[in-house]
């Protein structure tokens, strides 16, 4: 056991934990580490040549908290130093060693991303998740999120991202990205995450959000018609699929005040109450961990963040679901 020191002590006397600290104790439990590292490991420096790189285990800790609180690769390095919970989370004693700088981030970013990482640990992820049966089969919820990206040209090219394009939705106009994501009808965990430039129709990318297994699929008033597109008519599971997709509020004739029980509404309202349950991730990487606006240009490093970012969304709905035992089960 590691001895305490000083600070360590006058730490634990404090009356309660904060929040940051109880969500990092937390996402310290759950996360398998070492098999994290493995997965990390066959594409990370070996260090025969050259500077010694630093733990991968520490770099992983780093770069994991600078996605979950939406941090510049110096903004997470100013917070370790400052913030206990931060430190006590990276495992790292100041008496032997310093956090790792913005640059040793950076490469340890870039690596994740040139090798598909983020893909590899979200996989990792939804496969825990079926071995402890959390997962349920049969129904996917599709919906899509826009990711706003930087429209200024102040930039050394005098040029906006050419992968990101606009769109509109309802009176405005957003320029960026979308993240389209299939989610378990039952659990309400993301299985399927893709991303395509913000002009794309959500009901393009419906067919790649569905599992083999899957019977229904439930959607918004956007994806009406998606069973009309070329791969699901030439697919023969996808032809198979029930679609139950919410129609739009103005078909519905029947008005409000009507005094008996109004079926077309109250069908809609079943549809939306399973719906919803996208929503939930949605929330949390854009609520929780600060992730409104794409900060990086290409949707291919956007979309390794987005990744590792459903990846943790899931390990917080499983905490929050009281099922970490079952989640860590596997791996003892």
């Amino acid at each position: 056991m590691k001895q305490q020191t000083f600070t360590d002590m006058e730490y634990c006397n404090r009356k309660r934990k904060t929040k940051r600290e109880e969500f990092l104790e937390a996402m310290d439990q759950i996360i398998p580490w070492s098999d994290w590292a493995e997965i990390i490991r066959p594409y990370y420096p070996s260090g025969n040549r050259g500077r010694r790189p630093r733990g991968i285990e520490i770099m992983l800790r780093m770069y994991l908290m600078q996605n979950w609180f939406n941090l510049s690769d110096e903004g997470i390095e100013d917070a370790i130093y400052d913030s206990y919970a931060m430190r006590s989370f990276l495992h790292i004693d100041f008496m032997e060693q310093q956090v790792p700088d913005a640059t040793t981030l950076l490469k340890f970013r870039h690596l994740l991303e040139d090798n598909k990482l983020g893909e590899k640990i979200f996989a990792d992820v939804n496969a825990r998740l079926e071995a402890a049966g959390l997962i349920m089969h049969g129904g996917t919820v599709v919906d899509a999120t826009l990711i706003a990206a930087p429209t200024s040209t102040k930039n050394h090219g005098g040029k906006r991202d050419p992968e990101m394009h606009q769109t509109k939705k309802g009176n405005e106009w957003y320029f960026g990205m979308k993240v389209h994501a299939g989610v378990d009808a039952g659990s309400g965990y993301v299985h399927t995450i893709t991303g395509t430039s913000a002009n794309v129709h959500d009901i393009v990318e419906t067919s790649k959000l569905i599992r083999e297994d899957d019977e229904v699929v439930y959607g918004d008033s956007g994806y009406q018609g998606a069973d009309k597109r070329p791969e699901f008519r030439e697919d023969e599971h996808l032809a198979q699929i029930e679609l139950r997709v919410n129609v739009r509020p103005k078909s519905i004739k029947v008005s409000k005040d009507y005094a008996g029980i109004n079926w077309d509404r109250k069908i809609e309202n079943r549809k939306s109450s399973t719906r919803a349950r996208v929503e939930h991730p949605f929330l949390i990487v854009k609520k929780q961990f600060g992730y409104c606006k794409a900060v990086y240009r290409g949707i291919a490093k956007n979309m390794n963040r987005f990744n590792i970012l459903f990846a943790s969304a899931n390990l917080v709905m499983c905490v929050r679901a009281g099922r970490t035992k079952d989640f860590c089960s596997d791996m003892c």
